[in-house]
């Protein structure tokens, strides 16, 4: 029988449950077992997809294409078990396939109602995932908001259903509230205790409480909590705050047992532990030595999360080229004014020089100008550059303009009526106007081009990532770009479309269509992540 762990949160939103879960998950994994996640958002958005990064943070991208919360994202960096589709479960989906049914009167011409029929829909889903398998051993949910949301309601029901169908010794209730600390450090259990009572009100007595604090809490506050909570003493951790990195997180769980707990109130016997890969990686975090300054050139550098896999994805490949990554964030709207970019991105500059650029995805015209410049300036000045989807795009762009001389090449996504036109949609896409999941999206197949940068990273000739876009490189102006001195570093197995562009006679010139950000792991960085700030840290030396 499968075991399920729901893990809810209360008091405020942003405590880590993403984190707290995707940490337990790894350290259930590390005991021998198969774990898979699930994401249940209350949104009645029916994905991410055409949702805003200012508010809400990156769309992470699975093999089979769907547009999920950024939580996903933890799931993967930290877990081993695939995630598809079927791991992200939001109120829109669930009311589109309710709605759906009873419009084909699969319902038999009953009244359609939250119970039973929303909570059947949420159970049902969550079973799935964990039938996908049959070597799957536990499945963690994640309920997103916070208990006492309206919107969490039918989520925080249905599990209540599952535990109880399915016993307490095979599902539990993981709670992560909030300890804040008051003036002269003193800190309070109250909020604490009305999350827990907000939990039993919806039915749910949760099993395993994780309290996140400033510090470790002492004996006397953790038994405390326990007597006013109804739940075991030894049940009760602390997620305190970390100067260090999030991926220390499952070797402070393991340190108070956490699992251990957990695997004892499943019913499940405690195999040995290896969490090998976790220590090495937190031997490399302690032994980095220098620091490389990667200027990110953006459009949505207010929030941290629009670009939080491509953060995470340099951090990791910092680990494995031993180094720090310090992010300089920079809006592409501000390097529009700056002129020249060097007093943005050189010497000079406030904080210093940048010793790479990055330019990511997005959409939309605004900040165009900017990213070209970052671009323009990197690849005159030899400073190791690396674009991601519109990233790359910029590279072609900058080409056009700054190598060829067509002051007007563009994407037909910024200018309908550039004469040349060097980024544009497919035929295909043309008539499309429904924005919801109707890009290419999803796992697509690259064949790397001998000698180039591309083919020293992953050093296979087919590579498989992840895609979201609409927009490629236009063939039409393949033939003047290559014969200029632009490389293709990699292209779809049919040789159709460009999936990687590099600069000729440069240190590390590099611009790929796809997101390998998203398949990036703190203990195995992406290969072109790894390479770029190898780049970055070689070239500095050089100048040093």
């Amino acid at each position: 029988m499968n075991k399920f762990i729901f893990v809810s949160g209360g008091v405020c939103s942003s405590l880590g449950k993403g984190v707290a879960a995707s940490s337990l998950g790894a350290l259930l994994e590390g005991r021998g077992l198969n774990v898979r996640m699930v994401k249940c958002d209350p949104y009645i958005n029916v994905d991410a997809g055409t949702m805003s990064p200012y508010q809400h943070g990156e769309v992470y991208v699975t093999n089979d294409g769907a547009e999920t919360d950024l939580d996903l994202g933890n799931y993967a960096r930290f877990t081993r078990g695939p995630l598809s589709k079927a791991n992200s479960v939001t109120t829109g989906q669930v009311y589109e396939s309710v709605i759906k049914k009873e419009r084909e009167g699969r319902y038999l011409g009953r009244c359609v109602q939250v119970i039973p029929h929303i909570t059947d829909e949420i159970k049902a889903r969550i079973l799935a995932v964990a039938k996908e398998d049959a070597d799957t051993d536990i499945v963690i949910i994640e309920i997103g908001g916070t208990v006492g949301d309206i919107e969490s309601i039918p989520f925080l029901e249905a599990a209540r259903q599952l535990i109880h169908e399915s016993g307490r010794g095979n599902a539990i209730s993981v709670h992560l509230t909030l300890i804040p600390e008051v003036a002269g450090g003193e800190l309070k259990t109250k909020p604490t205790q009305h999350s827990v009572k907000a939990m039993q009100e919806q039915g749910i007595q949760p099993d395993v409480l994780i309290c996140r604090a400033p510090v470790m809490l002492d004996e006397p506050t953790r038994r405390k909590i326990a007597l006013f909570t109804n739940i075991e003493n030894d049940a009760v951790f602390t997620s305190y705050d970390i100067d260090t990195t999030i991926y220390a997180i499952p070797l402070i769980f393991f340190d108070q047992k956490v699992d251990l707990v957990v695997l004892k109130k499943l019913g499940v016997e405690a195999r040995h532990s290896d969490l090998g890969q976790w220590h090495a990686m937190m031997e490399r975090f302690n032994s980095r030595k220098g620091k490389v300054r990667i200027g990110v050139v953006g459009k949505y550098m207010e929030l941290h999360d629009s670009y939080k896999s491509v953060y995470e994805a340099l951090f990791h490949a910092g680990l494995e080229c031993g180094v720090e990554v310090e992010l300089v964030k920079i809006d592409s709207a501000r390097l529009e004014e700056a002129d020249p970019a060097e007093s943005v991105l050189g010497a000079k500059a406030p904080g210093g020089g940048v010793d790479g650029v990055l330019v990511p995805g997005g959409f939309g015209q605004r900040g165009i100008k900017g990213m070209v410049k970052a671009a323009s300036w990197a690849r005159n000045n030899k400073v190791p550059y690396f674009g991601i989807c519109l990233g790359m795009q910029i590279m072609v762009i900058d080409w056009g303009r700054n190598v060829l001389g067509w002051e007007d090449a563009d994407s037909t996504e910024f200018n309908q009526d550039s004469k040349h036109p060097v980024v544009s949609l497919l035929e295909e896409q043309e008539s499309v106007k429904n924005y919801g999941g109707t890009m290419r999206l999803g796992a697509w197949k690259s064949v790397a081009q001998p000698g180039s940068f591309f083919s020293a990273a992953y050093k296979e000739k087919v590579v498989s990532e992840r895609h979201r876009h609409r927009y490629e490189f236009a063939n039409r102006y393949r033939k003047e770009m290559t014969e200029t001195g632009l490389k293709i570093g990699a292209t779809t197995e049919d040789g159709e479309l460009v999936e990687c562009v590099e600069w000729p006679n440069h240190p590390w010139g590099l611009g790929v269509q796809f997101h390998p950000e998203f398949k990036s792991k703190p203990t195995a960085a992406s290969p072109l992540f790894r390479d770029f700030i190898a780049a970055a840290r070689d070239e500095k030396q050089k100048r040093l």
